[in-house]
């Protein structure tokens, strides 16, 4: 055996000394990065703005875990797993639920890319930066766009919808329940309900709103519902959340043309996460580390119970409000009814530059806010409470970063 070894290698010999000046027939141009070289440094900060929030312990711990294969049949039940957790926290039976290997901007196009089809009429809520995005991705598929412009913080009515449905006739209605942007909450009783009398479908963005108020996707007649990771369920960013009703599975699965995009065609998706009843076919590689991190974040609102996460959100976002107030600002969200549990923006009180609060509050506090953002951009600060991040302590210690920076960063003084 040894005789045959020695034998085989003196025959590759030659190949091997050839694969070698091969490999250094070149010089290399680029060195390897200093910062490479140094060890990560990550700082410890209170995330208080509108997502990312700060991962709960428990999702840390899960994000640690071994990588196994995306196909195995342990990963499948994670994922059969996420499915029945996806439709507790949307209240839905739909079978077509699942997450998607992207941030909520992907679960987005995958609504758009597999109702939509080129000349399809599409109407659309734009009262914050999420509806402008949804217009420009209908527009970049060659959907005949329509836009509802509604200033920052307003919201839209049932007759003001019903005379847009009877003018336009759309396929398919978007609107933003929870609007980052300005903090507006957008009721959805009877949203549904409309949009099918005139055969049009309900899309609902809830990135910002699931798990922080109620939505109920089967009873509310919603007929698309997607969300994002990184709000309320404390996950990191990367996945997203979408269910769709039968009425849009069918829409989908009678469609005259291929969705534009391969990547998040809901046939093959709706494979790989075992909704259509059929072996599993690869498709892509499924991001297995953040799968298991989401995991465990609906494990952690199970546990906790849904209608305990919107009281927690209520209770502590009405906190937050009496106390911005006691600092003399200004909700920018007039009417109580329709302010987000989970994002709050503030008007940006007279004399002061948004940036400077905001960088004061994160050079001397480690404590991130924002400030506004499409639209709303110059107008307003958002404070964000999101799942583990919802706490009155939480509350107290923004409140005080604010009181210093209002003290220290007015311009009046100039």
């Amino acid at each position: 055996m040894f005789r045959a070894l020695a034998r085989a290698s003196a025959t590759l010999g030659p190949q091997v000394a050839g694969w070698a000046r091969t490999m250094a027939t070149r010089q290399l141009l680029v060195a390897p990065p200093e910062a490479l070289l140094r060890p990560l440094f990550i700082p410890n900060r209170l995330l208080l703005g509108p997502g990312p929030s700060n991962l709960a312990p428990r999702v840390l711990v899960a994000g640690g875990q071994q990588m196994i294969g995306h196909m195995h049949k342990e990963m499948f039940q994670i994922m059969d797993d996420i499915k029945q957790g996806i439709q507790y926290v949307f209240q839905t039976k739909n079978p077509l639920t699942l997450a998607i290997s992207g941030s909520g901007h992907c679960a987005l196009e995958a609504s758009l890319f597999n109702i939509l089809e080129p000349g399809d009429p599409f109407l659309v809520g734009v009262n914050g930066i999420w509806g402008q995005r949804a217009a420009d991705i209908g527009e970049r598929i060659g959907a005949r766009v329509h836009p509802m412009i509604k200033d920052p913080g307003n919201h839209y009515t049932l007759q003001e919808l019903e005379e847009a449905l009877a003018q336009h006739k759309p396929v398919l209605l978007f609107l933003t329940q929870g609007e980052s942007s300005s903090g507006v909450l957008q009721p959805l009783d009877g949203y549904g309900e409309l949009c099918h009398r005139y055969n049009c479908l309900l899309l609902v963005d809830s990135v910002a709103s699931l798990c922080g108020t109620p939505i109920y996707m089967d009873q509310q007649g919603i007929d698309v519902l997607y969300s994002g990771s990184q709000k309320v369920l404390n996950s990191p960013p990367g996945t997203s959340l979408i269910s769709f009703s039968d009425k849009a599975k069918n829409k989908i699965y009678t469609r005259k043309t291929k969705p534009v995009s391969f990547y998040l065609d809901m046939k093959w998706l709706a494979n790989i996460w075992g909704c259509d009843g059929k072996p599993r076919i690869y498709h892509h590689t499924t991001p297995v580390v953040s799968l298991y991190s989401l995991r465990e974040s609906l494990a952690l609102i199970a546990e906790q119970g849904l209608e305990n996460s919107w009281r927690q959100h209520r209770e502590v976002t009405a906190y937050l409000h009496g106390r911005l107030q006691g600092l003399g600002l200004q909700l920018f969200v007039k009417d109580p009814a329709l302010r987000l549990p989970t994002v709050t923006a503030v008007a940006v009180p007279a004399g002061y530059d948004w940036r400077d609060i905001v960088n004061y509050v994160m050079d001397h506090f480690d404590i991130e806010i924002t400030g506004g953002l499409g639209p709303s951009m110059g107008k307003v600060l958002r404070i964000g409470l999101l799942g583990c991040n919802a706490t009155r302590e939480n509350v107290d210690r923004v409140i005080r970063a604010l009181q210093e920076a209002l003290q220290r960063c007015s311009r009046n003084k100039l």
